[in-house]
């Protein structure tokens, strides 16, 4: 994990088996590209306890993968004194950082004023992530996090995020056991995105999900949030009502027990497809215009499809292709 004689900073937090916080604000999809940090932080300081400061409905699932031992939420407004120049310190929150042997940060902070006032509470040693990579570097996401963890001497930390959440068997884990399909077997479904522009047709969604209904014997969890209640609720018109579940507006954490009970997912580029990711699946993203060298999922089971002519231009039929990859013996998406 590491490499080279042990830093200042990283002797400090093992001899004090100290406390070590992690501030990440940003959406789903950032707060996954980040989980490699965690893991490597555990790793390197078995001893230490780790928390993180974020959007708690996000943050949750580092609780849940066992990555961190506390959350703490980056909206108590109280913490809106730590990003005004020489302001009065909220005393409960100076103290609550002064308890840390280490702190890293992933905030925006140009102009550094929310690390001038952590030093004037805390003596720990805070070290700056960057908020969001420079896409010029072309360099994945979750490397461009990694990055400042080489200050602790970690340098061969694993890019790839991992969210071990326990759970029972799946019914996919159970179709290898006895070879036998399963009418039970469910396909995540995942038909919308933080924006309009990186979702596939609503129409072709459609055309995929009856091609399925009629060639396979899944049944299919169709997940989505408050911006695409529209969306599902057309999308779950085609649907046989005993095929489908919803999955509409759960906790993130209780989303991902649900998806790791899954055989597979199909989404956008989204934090949802990042999740199911990271928590193993096979992943099929349907990519629109974003970077993908810097932000698509990482995974030895993720299959990234996209056309020159943008996710209008992807076919129905190439998707259909693409799914064979995920299918279970005995199914058919041809």
């Amino acid at each position: 994990m590491t490499s080279g004689a042990p830093t200042v900073e990283a002797t400090a937090v093992s001899q004090q088996s100290g406390k070590i916080l992690v501030i990440r604000g940003g959406a789903i999809g950032d707060f996954i590209l980040t989980l490699p940090v965690l893991v490597a932080l555990r790793r390197q300081f078995p001893n230490a306890r780790l928390e993180v400061l974020g959007y708690p409905h996000i943050a949750q699932l580092a609780s849940a993968g066992g990555l961190a031992d506390d959350v703490k939420s980056i909206e108590a407004r109280a913490l809106a004194s730590f990003f005004a120049r020489d302001g009065q310190l909220d005393e409960s929150l100076a103290s609550y950082f002064a308890g840390f042997a280490l702190i890293i940060s992933y905030l925006y902070d140009p102009d550094e004023i929310f690390q001038s006032n952590m030093g004037r509470c805390s003596a720990a040693q805070f070290i700056v992530g960057p908020h969001r990579p420079d896409e010029k570097l072309a360099l994945h996401a979750t490397e461009v996090f990694l990055k400042p963890l080489e200050r602790l001497a970690i340098y061969d930390a694993d890019p790839v995020p991992l969210l071990p959440i326990n759970h029972p068997p799946s019914a996919a884990q159970l179709l290898r056991r006895t070879g036998q399909p399963s009418t039970l077997n469910q396909l995540a479904l995942h038909p919308g995105s933080g924006s309009e522009r990186k979702n596939w047709p609503e129409e072709n969604w459609m055309r995929l999900i009856q091609h399925l209904q009629m060639a396979t014997r899944f049944s299919f969890l169709l997940v989505g949030g408050e911006a695409e209640v529209g969306r599902l609720r057309r999308l779950s018109a085609v649907f046989r009502p005993d095929r489908i579940e919803s999955a509409q507006c759960l906790p993130l954490a209780e989303l991902a027990r649900r998806l790791q009970a899954c055989l597979g997912f199909i989404g956008h580029d989204s934090g949802i497809s990042h999740l199911a990711a990271a928590l193993g699946l096979p992943v099929l993203v349907l990519w629109g215009e974003s970077n993908e060298t810097v932000w698509r999922p990482r995974g030895d089971r993720v299959t990234v499809i996209r056309s020159p002519e943008g996710l209008q231009g992807l076919a129905v039929e190439r998707v259909l292709d693409q799914l064979r990859h995920f299918l279970p013996a005995g199914e058919d998406a041809q």
